[in-house]
């Protein structure tokens, strides 16, 4: 009757208390039955979970997969990372213009070639984010929905000046756009019409389409990077949290949530909050704004690293990594509610190039990014657990709330009818983290060294085995995800 049976596991689902002890039937891809009487002669392939938690497959909603390398080599190596970590649906950002695939064009064609080089690469199910870079992008949003299943786009608000790692650069040169146009405050403002459009045009899908925020200010970063760097008091990611504030993020969310209100823009996702400020404008403009649907993501690293962690340049990223008492804050607003999920924004920026060959402790010429999606459950549990986070709330903040947000309205939940994507993992052991034994090709993790708890023993997607214990199984049999999926 069916294809696999999962049984004695501890079933955690969002949206419940507690865990249930029970066996996973699955069949065709889907979840058929759960149930504790569930006879082994029922499915042709019984796995044992011997009592381990249960989860359902983690939704990473923000990866930029192939930014630093070629796409096709790094949709294998990342996603054999995500499925390491649990991950069963990878949301990948992407646009044009330097970096990702160094080119520009239109989306009708540039987007099919990203689609041609992801086919049969991903060991995990995956779909995209587009950044709308050029005028003329806009005017493909509803086509990206209607064709190709994308329905949420971004925002990179710090691009306006600034390039990806901090410096000042050229928007034709890193952005490759047109003569005569600019990426700035009013761009932001018709992409903004742009997916209202969309929404109205797609009432069926209307929950399902959202557009994301960077929030950072050009203007604050690049005054405080000329302070920073000309008084020359403070070093490494101290120096380059001081160069781009806290405060700068709050204002870019004042300006974001203004535009949002002011084109009726309903669906909008502040991302990666990295401090107290930042978490304040955001539920601030919440209140002022209580007819827009924002949603506010916060990335693990941001919840375990300050800016004075072991790992040093290898954890610059943008927007920064904060102080210990912005991290204590993140961890207070999601314990509150406030903060509705977590992701890795893993990005694969390889050792040999992430610092400066020859000045390897100069901040201003470390690359941005870092790769963490192989980390992401263990992680929050370990970190989550001493703080009173419960496993449903973790299985929420990882699973359900970003698929349902991105339209994957069968993942996220251990229920008849979703797919059959199950994490098992071990809670009563510990690991300690060794990028060596990640399949990432990074070769260091901002992690390394931790001892974190519950490591995942093994990932199925669609009720196909893909990692066990540190191995990855059988070929990629990650598949496009069009959404409304």
């Amino acid at each position: 009757m069916y294809d696999l049976l999962i049984k004695n596991v501890e079933v955690v689902r969002p949206n419940y208390e507690g865990t249930v002890k029970a066996s996973i039937a699955i069949k065709d891809g889907r979840i058929a039955t759960i149930a504790t009487d569930i006879n082994d002669a029922e499915a042709a392939t019984v796995y044992d979970g011997q009592h381990q938690l249960a989860f359902p497959g983690i939704t990473d909603a923000h990866m930029h997969t192939g930014i630093y390398n070629p796409l096709d080599e790094d949709a294998i190596s990342e996603s054999k990372a995500a499925a390491m970590g649990g991950v069963t649906s990878s949301l990948n950002y992407m646009r044009t213009g330097k970096y990702y695939l160094n080119k520009t064009g239109p989306y009708s064609t540039f987007f099919p070639e990203v689609l041609s080089i992801s086919k049969d690469r991903f060991y995990v199910d995956y779909c995209y984010h587009i950044a709308p870079i050029q005028y003329s992008h806009i005017d493909e949003i509803e086509m990206l929905i209607e064709k190709y299943g994308v329905t949420s786009f971004k925002i990179f608000m710090f691009y306006g000046n600034y390039g990806l790692h901090g410096t000042s650069n050229t928007q034709k040169d890193f952005l490759m756009t047109p003569d005569g146009e600019y990426y700035d405050y009013a761009h932001f403002e018709f992409i903004m019409r742009g997916v209202k459009k969309a929404i109205d045009r797609f009432p069926e899908k209307a929950d399902a389409i959202s557009l994301g925020l960077h929030c950072e200010t050009a203007e604050i970063m690049r005054a405080y990077t000329n302070i920073v760097q000309k008084e020359g008091k403070l070093k490494g990611l101290r120096a380059y949290s001081a160069a781009r504030p806290p405060h700068s993020e709050g204002l870019a969310i004042f300006i974001a949530s203004y535009l949002a209100h002011e084109t009726s823009c309903a669906n909008i996702n502040l991302l990666h909050l990295t401090s107290t400020k930042a978490v304040d404008a955001a539920l601030m403009m919440q209140q002022v704004f209580p007819h827009i649907n924002f949603k506010r993501e916060v990335t693990l690293a941001h919840l375990i690293l300050d800016y004075d962690c072991e790992c040093g340049l290898h954890a610059k990223v943008n927007p920064p990594i904060r102080s210990r008492e912005d991290v204590e804050y993140l961890w207070e607003h999601v314990l509150a509610g406030n903060i509705d999920w977590v992701c890795s924004d893993h990005a694969c920026c390889k050792a040999e190039f992430k610092t400066d060959a020859h000045e390897k402790d100069n901040v201003w010429l470390a690359k941005s990014g870092f790769g963490g999606s192989e980390f992401l459950l263990s992680g929050l549990f370990t970190e989550g657990s001493k703080r009173g986070l419960s496993l449903n709330k973790m299985a929420e903040l990882l699973c359900w709330n970003p698929a349902q947000r991105f339209g994957l309205k069968h993942k996220g939940d251990i229920a008849t009818g979703f797919d059959g994507d199950i994490v098992l993992v071990d809670p009563n052991q510990t690991f300690t983290v060794k990028s060596s034994e990640s399949p990432s090709t990074q070769g260091y993790s901002v992690f390394e060294g931790h001892q974190f708890k519950a490591p995942v023993t093994a990932t199925f997607l669609r009720g196909n085995l893909i990692y066990e214990r540190g191995e990855i199984i059988g070929e990629p049999k990650g598949k496009f995800l069009h959404r409304p999926y």
